[in-house]
């Protein structure tokens, strides 16, 4: 069922448009404007409000950037206006719920007027009102804490990105039924896995649907340009700027059913070998793309295992330190990076933040096995003996990631490849199809022979550039 409101602007707008709205804003007192900030019907857009009418879910699928964190804030804050009501908040991780529903600028306690901010005590994850109200925190990693308890309602945040999303929601669903109306909010950005889809079609559940242009004006510009000029005209942008459930693009090299039937809940104990990924931004401005970075390992089964995304934006530093650290988290071989955007860049960038992390205590040693890649053939050529290996089931995701999934599944050859994209192929190319001895059809990565020297001169010179980087 589809919400019908409105998507006209806010009150505080509609009467600031005004003259005479805006000279009775003029004459509040200081005592009555600061009432006012904190009056949510007054800010708000009609679609960031909790639908009227009978209703047991409210999912508020929308673009990035549309103010949803904001709208599921406001509705906690609202019920918990009843005294001694139970609510759960439930993110994707224990920091969502913490640093994000609860302490993010759109949080909890940020929207919380003085006179009715609640207490909240990290170490117990609860928030509490003055009323007896209080609010639990859980997260998707352990959906089994919530089995016991039970609530009056729930906000559940980014449910279309967990991992465990379907054990997650049956168990949030038996816990939330206290009398006498319980409820859920769901507020998300669309992906078409199989709960959301249920939801949709649940005549229960009333729908909303919303895109980032929606709140334009509440934006920062950066974050808007940042986002449109990655998103806007593209397949996923009807995603993650408008807000609209999309399935998978005819002509993709990947398909979710693939990826869901090969998933699995952890990697096998012993991994043969491990590297971490990096796919460079051309540039280091605000504006630049993300810096995939993509962790693979194999198994003595043969199989690939994808076991991190630590992609992101940032600058050189920011990157480098964040790849040299999964390097150790996962006790990696080799960090491996391509130099076509990169050059010399990349690898320099690896060696001087594993040197400033050893500086500051992070890691006893500055050595970094680093193998630069060239790409001297197509994308198209390097990507699809990888997508053959997903369709053989030689590569096994190890959980969900929700945006690296995102661009496989809506990449079309012909197009500029996504940054996590290039760098998982690269990480595939190095672990699985190595040993050919033809390296220029697998895009000019090193042989298997020189892989194997690459220990002994990292450990003497702490980075080691192959002569297909250029680095003499």
């Amino acid at each position: 069922m589809t919400d019908d409101s409105s998507k006209t602007e806010s009150l505080a707008v509609v009467t600031a448009s005004h003259a005479s709205g805006k000279r009775r804003l003029q004459r509040l007192s200081p005592a009555e404007a600061a009432l006012l900030r904190y009056e949510w019907r007054f800010w708000a857009r009609p679609s960031q409000i909790a639908p009227k009418g009978e209703w047991g879910i409210w999912l508020l699928m929308t673009g990035r950037g549309f103010g949803k964190t904001r709208a599921g804030a406001q509705w906690v804050i609202e019920q918990a206006k009843s005294p001694g009501h139970r609510i759960a908040i439930v993110g994707r991780i224990p920091a969502d719920g913490r640093d994000v529903m609860v302490g993010g600028e759109s949080g909890i306690l940020a929207c919380s007027a003085p006179d009715f901010r609640p207490v909240y005590t990290p170490s117990q994850r609860l928030l509490k009102w003055s009323n007896g109200s209080e609010a639990k925190l859980y997260s998707s990693e352990k959906p089994e804490d919530l089995r016991g308890p039970n609530f009056h309602c729930a906000w559940i945040d980014e449910l279309a990105k967990y991992d465990r999303a379907q054990e997650t929601w049956d168990t949030l669903v038996m816990a939330v039924r206290l009398p006498t109306d319980p409820r859920i909010v769901v507020t998300t950005t669309p992906r078409p896995i199989s709960i959301i889809k249920t939801l949709m079609d649940d005549p229960a559940c009333l729908v909303t649907h919303g895109s980032i242009y929606d709140n334009r004006s509440n934006l920062s510009g950066k974050f808007f340009e940042r986002l449109v000029k990655r998103y806007e005209g593209t397949y996923l942008g009807q995603q993650e700027l408008e807000g609209l459930l999309i399935t998978d693009r005819p002509g993709a090299l990947w398909t979710r059913e693939v990826l869901d039937k090969h998933r699995v809940r952890a990697a096998p104990d012993i991994l043969t070998r491990v590297v971490v990924a990096i796919d460079p931004p051309a540039t280091a401005s605000e504006n630049s793309s993300e810096a995939g970075i993509v962790v693979v390992g194999q198994g003595i089964d043969g199989c690939a295992y994808v076991l991190a995304d630590g992609s992101l934006h940032g600058s050189p530093d920011t990157w480098g330190r964040q790849a040299v650290r999964l390097y150790d988290q996962f006790s990696a071989d080799q960090i491996i990076g391509e130099v076509n955007n990169g050059g010399d860049m990349v690898g320099f960038t690896v060696k001087q933040c594993a040197e400033a992390l050893r500086r500051d205590g992070e890691r006893d040693s500055s050595v970094v096995p680093y193998v630069a890649v060239r790409a001297s053939r197509g994308k198209l050529t390097r990507a699809e003996p990888v997508s053959a290996l997903y369709t053989q089931g030689r590569v096994r995701h190890v959980g969900l990631y929700a945006d690296l999934e995102d661009q496989l599944t809506s990449w079309v050859p012909g197009e500029a490849s996504p940054d996590r994209l290039d760098a998982l192929v690269w990480a595939l190319t190095s672990l699985v199809i190595y040993g050919s001895t033809d390296v220029e059809t697998w895009g000019g990565a090193e042989t298997r022979e020189q892989s194997e020297y690459v220990r002994e001169v990292a450990t003497r010179d702490g980075v080691w550039f192959p002569p297909s980087a250029g680095v003499h």
